[in-house]
C-alpha cells in the first residue's frame, strides 16, 4: 500500500499481484487504513465504491 499526498492517490497491491489506484482518497482515510487491524476489511468498507479507481497491471507483469 502506497499513498501519494500530492495527488491523493492510494495504490494497493493485492496478494494476487493485481495493482489498483484509488483516487481522491483523503490523507486521514489513508492514515486510518494504515493503522487498521484489517486492511482488506477497511478497503471494502471505506474505499471501494466511494473512490474512483483504475487497474494498473499485475506486479508479476513487471518481472517479464
Amino acid at each position: 500500500m502506497q499513498y501519494n499526498p500530492e495527488s491523493s492517490t492510494l495504490k494497493v497491491i493485492f496478494v494476487s499481484g493485481m495493482i489498483y489506484e484509488y483516487q481522491n482518497v483523503p490523507l486521514e482515510k489513508y492514515e486510518a487504513m494504515r493503522i487498521s487491524g484489517s486492511k482488506g476489511k477497511f478497503l471494502n468498507k471505506y474505499i471501494k465504491g466511494y473512490h474512483p479507481f483504475k487497474r494498473i497491471n499485475n506486479a508479476s507483469d513487471d518481472m517479464n
